[in-house]
């Protein structure tokens, strides 16, 4: 090793034992840059005391403060505050670098001056020349200077302007700016301003063709103002439908929650040649809007409120020219609901106006319910829970045959209701491992005269007892030595848990068939509860005497230092002591069991199987491959045996639907680092249609993201709808979370 020089030893006790003094009164170090980074070439700084002065040659390095100097040469004026810095120099001043050749700084007041010079705060970058720093406020100038996300010293893109402003930490604001694409100009801005941060300002586009649209170009400037409220402005056109358009805002209210709303509206040059099929909406209006206003807030400790208000001018809008909402919720409901929570008690009131005249809903005007939890009561063994409720409720069943605008053309059935019902249970533990709860409970139901000419219009009452126990217990057993290299199994674990549940309800003192449906049994693909209140259907009450039987077996190993569940299997089972007419003995045996032989392979199954028939009336299977990140693909196959409710129809119900036998799949496949491939395919396979085709072509351009997605519709009824649509992202300010192409391919391609 190169012996330090004795002059050099002299210099460095001065400065050290001036760095430790300057740190304790002004927080100044200044040192050669050998001394901070080991292995870089000597340095030297000579100090003039009396001065003030610091000189550092071959690599120095200052701080003071939260600011930080480097460069090949510098002179430091401690008493000014002045740095004059010569090559390679480069200073970090809370979360902005500043790089350049020669740059004047001033650590006290911030001021810098730099004939030319690079800064940036990830995820935007700037260069340019002759720049200069404003002491009062740090706000600085350039000339000829340029921004860009483009994180590379010769960036593909960039915003050039004759003047610039930049406020570190805030923002950049451009006169006279260009931005210009592998050196080619593209676009034109008089003033052009974004935020230093991930939640800039930014336009996208989307341009495609569809065969029902015409060729489209739709158009989104994304706006943030702080933490306080952002939002996007949407302009769109659509060459056969005409221009749509409409604001988002989403706000911040601080302890009054947060707040957003949505409005479109669309000139609808073709609106009864609408992409849906159904004829029995009738004519559609040319002035098609959607409005959409959420809030949620928590003002006060336990006490939390939500309202949702959606507003449509007809039942196609969404599925027009909004598919991402509409396949989340075809029918959206407006709702205002207000919660109260204590330790043992929650009190809620509700509201659903009925906002949209073309939809069946329920009203509420206003249903309020207090649950009391399941507690203790007093000292005793026994615990007690409850649910009682009161409100105004109206059916809305929509009869639009013809023009949907007939908003008068429905039936509906309103009366006020109030409900309560009660329950004590006595958990018991027998040998330290069977539980046992026996309990009773019962209802009392009160409903006014109805406006109906229903055979029953007249105020009702009902009285409902139930009764039954519940046991259960669980058993496991542990082989550590048990491994396997095939299914990554590293010891294994079987847990077993039974259960039987019998409930016993008499006939209630009213028929359901009787009583107002607000709050009946709907069809649905899993086994309704049997226990009160997890049954909450209060006006389908009826008779019942089952045993519902439950088995759960869980086969569970180690992978990488984390509990992981191989095989999770659960099993249901009604039966039916006492059926009601038209039920079977046996309920539908449900199965759901998912099976994880790796940690990149999973398979799972639902299914429910008709014991007396011998029919599967439901069937679902998935299969994901993810095994590296260079593909993964997922299968899945469902199936709905059609018919009627079942064998379980509830009184005065007459549901029905169709079969259906669906197979989707969707594959990704990563070329390399810059190209991708994603195809999904929905197939019908009681009919042999290919109902929907995805397909779409990633291109990673550094900065930039850029997806072309073909789409293929082939709807029952209609002709074959194509789309084809590009999409293109700045990664700073992507237009697409992480993964929402996967979930809502719709996005892709705009809507």
């Amino acid at each position: 090793m190169k012996p330090f020089p004795a002059i050099a030893l002299i210099f460095s006790a001065a400065i050290l034992s001036f760095s430790a003094a300057a740190q304790e009164n002004n927080s100044w170090e200044v040192q050669a840059l050998s001394q901070i980074l080991p292995g870089t070439i000597e340095g030297r700084v000579d100090y003039d005391m009396a001065a003030g002065l610091a000189t550092g040659t071959n690599g120095v390095f200052v701080r003071y403060g939260d600011a930080v100097l480097t460069a090949d040469n510098a002179s430091v004026n401690t008493k000014t505050g002045d740095v004059q810095a010569d090559g390679h120099v480069r200073i970090e001043s809370g979360d902005q670098l500043w790089v350049g050749d020669h740059i004047y700084y001033n650590f006290k007041s911030r001021q810098m001056r730099s004939e030319q010079f690079r800064t940036g705060k990830s995820p935007v970058f700037a260069g340019g020349a002759g720049l200069t720093g404003d002491a009062s406020n740090r706000i600085y100038t350039a000339q000829s200077a340029f921004i860009t996300t483009d994180d590379a010293s010769d960036p593909a893109y960039r915003i050039r302007a004759s003047r610039i402003k930049i406020i570190p930490g805030k923002s950049v604001q451009m006169w006279n700016a260009v931005a210009f694409v592998e050196g080619v100009p593209v676009f034109y801005f008089p003033y052009y301003e974004r935020n230093l941060g991930p939640r800039a300002n930014h336009f996208t586009t989307t341009p495609g063709y569809r065969s029902r649209y015409g060729a489209y170009l739709l158009n989104t400037y994304a706006w943030y103002l702080g933490d306080t409220a952002d939002g996007k402005v949407h302009l769109d056109y659509r060459e056969r439908r005409g221009v749509g358009g409409g604001p988002d805002l989403n706000l911040n209210l601080g302890r009054w929650g947060e707040a957003s709303m949505k409005y479109y509206y669309q000139n609808d040059r073709n609106a009864n040649i609408s992409t849906n099929v159904f004829p029995q909406y009738g004519h559609i209006p040319e002035n098609r809007q959607r409005f959409k206003l959420s809030w949620q807030a928590t003002p006060a400790t336990n006490f939390n409120v939500k309202a949702l208000v959606n507003y449509q001018s007809d039942p196609l809008v969404l599925h027009d020219f909004a598919e991402s909402d509409y396949t989340a919720n075809p029918q959206p409901n407006t709702t205002i609901e207000a919660e109260k929570y204590w330790d043992n008690w929650s009190l809620d009131a509700l509201a659903t106006p009925r906002v949209n005249s073309f939809f069946n809903q329920i009203n509420r005007l206003p249903d309020v319910k207090l649950t009391g939890f399941r507690q203790q009561v007093f000292n005793t063994p026994l615990y007690y829970d409850s649910e009682s409720s009161a409100g105004w409720y109206r059916s809305f069943v929509t009869t639009t045959n013809g023009n949907y605008t007939a908003t008068n053309g429905y039936y509906a059935d309103s009366a006020t209701r109030a409900d309560t019902y009660h329950q004590i249970t006595l958990p018991w533990t027998f040998f330290h491992w069977l539980n046992v709860t026996p309990r009773a409970g019962g209802r009392f139901t009160y409903y006014s005269s109805r406006s109906t000419s229903s055979a029953n219009p007249d105020e009702t009452y009902r009285g409902v007892f139930n009764t039954g126990v519940s046991t259960s217990f669980k058993a496991s057993r542990l082989w550590t030595d048990a491994t396997n290299s095939f299914l990554e199994m590293d010891g294994l674990r079987h847990v077993i848990e039974p259960s039987a549940d019998y409930v016993f309800v008499p006939r209630p003192s009213t028929p359901a068939a009787q009583l107002p449906q607000f709050d009946g049994e709907n069809p649905a693909l899993l086994l309704s509860p049997v226990l009160f209140p997890d049954y909450n259907s209060i006006d389908s009450v009826d008779s019942m005497n089952v045993v519902r039987f439950g088995l759960r077996n869980a086969l569970q190993t180690k992978r990488g230092g984390q509990l992981d569940n191989l095989v999770n299997w659960n099993m249901l089972l009604d039966w039916r002591l006492d059926p009601r007419p038209g039920q079977s003995s046996l309920n539908d045996l449900y199965s759901q069991l998912a099976f994880r032989p790796r940690t990149w392979l999973t398979a799972e199954s639902q299914l429910r199987y008709d014991l007396d028939r011998g029919d599967l009336n439901l069937s679902f299977h998935q299969l994901t491959f993810t095994p590296n990140n260079r593909w993964s693909w997922g299968i899945g196959h469902w199936y709905l045996r059609g018919g009627t409710w079942g064998n379980n129809p509830p009184s005065g119900s007459a549901y029905a639907w169709n079969e259906n036998n669906y197979i989707s799949s969707t594959l990704f496949f990563r070329v390399n680092d810059n190209w991708g491939l994603r195809a999904t395919h929905n197939f019908e396979a009681r009919s042999g249609r290919l109902q929907e085709q995805f397909y779409t072509l990633y291109r990673d351009l550094r900065s930039w993201t850029t997806a072309i997605t073909f789409r293929v519709v082939d709807n029952v009824g209609g002709t074959k709808d194509y789309t084809i649509a590009f999409a293109l992202s700045l990664k700073a300010s992507p237009s697409m979370q992480v993964g929402e192409d996967v979930v809502n391919p719709y996005r892709l391609v705009g809507e």
